[in-house]
């Protein structure tokens, strides 16, 4: 198994405004330190000519965990720049415009995985994590994205299945479960489903055994030439739980734990 680890403080930032979008006030530094184990065949590196072992060390998180929105990793995210009234049955303020984000606002890194030789489909076996504050928890709008460049295939995956006790969509177009629509500009949403914890694979932490469950997910394939996954983990703003009671809240960490099972 491979535990990538990450000793978090993302920061949902001290100071708001309105629920969809959470301002920075200050510059606000978090630095993101991952550890990978992996089984006798798997290895991993935070460099494509790295020193490949069974833990690696990435790269800091130097930005603001800020809301942001997107239904395709690669095409881009955006934020809101402006509010407006909201109309019937919507929250009296709802998000209404809407720009390109910047880099600074999500967290993104790589990492390389090869074999000693043997083909093995790699498939996450888990991901935890920790709050700072469990009424108010951060990770329930919390995703976790993996692209893989060489095939273009990524996935996105909602961090805990449990809801925000204040939840409400605040999006002026769109219904609870959709995200902006990243080749749009508009505010424009599109609904879109992303994957949880059904779609791990089961690993045994007694015995070593991996197995497969009916709806397992295999992020790609790792040979002996590296491969590399990009990593993404940002605040969805279009989710309805990211709401006002998040502000000041923290991810103090997350752990990926990754398994690589013979196709």
């Amino acid at each position: 198994m491979a535990l990538m680890a990450l000793g978090v403080a993302f920061a949902a930032v001290a100071a708001a405004t309105f629920a969809w979008y959470i301002y920075n006030t200050s510059a606000h530094t978090t630095r993101v330190h991952m550890a990978a184990g992996t089984s006798v065949a798997l290895y991993i590196s935070n460099t494509l000519d790295g020193e490949y072992n069974s833990a690696a060390v990435l790269d800091a998180f130097t930005g603001t965990l800020n809301p942001v929105s997107t239904n395709k990793i690669q095409t881009g995210f955006q934020k809101v720049n402006g509010f407006t009234s909201g109309a019937e049955n919507q929250p009296s303020l709802v998000a209404s415009l809407f720009g390109a984000s910047e880099a600074s606002d999500y967290y993104k890194t790589s990492l390389y995985l090869k074999t000693d030789g043997a083909s093995l489909n790699v498939s996450l076996s888990d991901i935890g994590f920790e709050d700072s504050d469990e009424q108010n928890p951060i990770s329930t709008a919390i995703r976790v994205g993996f692209v893989v460049p060489s095939t273009g295939e990524e996935f996105v995956f909602a961090i805990n299945n449990d809801n925000n006790p204040q939840a409400q969509y605040n999006t002026q177009n769109g219904a609870a479960g959709d995200v902006l629509d990243s080749e749009k500009t508009d505010g424009s949403t599109v609904a879109f489903t992303p994957l949880t914890s059904d779609n791990f694979c089961s690993y045994d932490k007694t015995s070593g055994t991996v197995s497969l469950l009916p709806n397992t997910i295999s992020l790609c394939t790792a040979t002996a030439t590296p491969i590399e996954v990009d990593i993404y983990i940002w605040l969805e703003g279009c989710d309805e739980d990211c709401t006002q009671n998040l502000c000041a809240t923290t991810l103090k960490n997350l752990a990926l734990s990754f398994c690589g099972m013979a196709g």
